[in-house]
This record gives structure tokens, C-alpha cells and sequence, in this order.
């Protein structure tokens, strides 16, 4: 991948790790919440997590001290 399409993808996984996070607050909001969607959820959210940094990783220039 080139930087532009980096830098796509690292903005829609930012984006949806976003809507995720609303998404498990609101289920945790109601009144008996689902455990196991919300357990899935954050599964999914750690996965974005470690993808939005091998990203950022590939954004930054290999430097040699």
C-alpha cells in the first residue's frame, strides 16, 4: 500500500474503533445488556486497536541513530 491508501484505511479504522466504542456503551446502558455482543465488541475493538497502530507504524520512517 501506498502512504494515501495507508493513511484511508488508518482514518477508517479510527472511525469505526470510534463507533464501536459508542456502540458498546450503549449496550452496556441497557437495562439487561447483552455480555456476550459486548465481549464481541471488544474483541473487535482491540483488533482495530493493534491494526490502527501496525498503521501508524508504517507512517513513520525507519530512522537510523
Amino acid at each position: 500500500m501506498d502512504e494515501a491508501q495507508v493513511r484511508m484505511r488508518l482514518e477508517a479504522a479510527r472511525s469505526e474503533h470510534r463507533d464501536l466504542d459508542a456502540a458498546i456503551a450503549a449496550l452496556a446502558g441497557q437495562s439487561l445488556p447483552d455480555q456476550l455482543q459486548i465481549a464481541r465488541l471488544k474483541k473487535r475493538k482491540l483488533r482495530l486497536k493493534d491494526e490502527i497502530a501496525m498503521l501508524e507504524d508504517q507512517l513513520i520512517p525507519d530512522i537510523i541513530a
